[in-house]
């Protein structure tokens, strides 16, 4: 399963739009556009498809952390 399916099943799952990832990824200060968005949810054999890296799905993940719980109230040091 690639990157690009992870992200499709999950936007399905939790039924997100577009706007809706796109602000979960503005959550983490990592900035995406309708079209660079809609290009990852293309088949491999479309014109538009772009891959899905693990930065983008690593940023979507955090953001979603956040989205569903709320921001962190300890430190970044103590995070991790």
């Amino acid at each position: 399963m690639t990157n690009n399916d992870i992200l499709k099943k999950l936007r399905v799952a939790l039924k997100l739009r577009d706007d809706d990832v796109i602000s979960i990824l503005r959550l983490v200060d990592f900035n995406m556009t309708k079209s660079e968005l809609n290009a990852l949810y293309q088949k491999e054999d479309h014109p538009n498809y772009k891959e899905c890296g693990d930065q983008v799905l690593r940023n979507f993940l955090n953001g979603l952390i956040i989205h569903m719980r709320g921001p962190s109230n300890k430190p970044l040091e103590e995070v991790g």
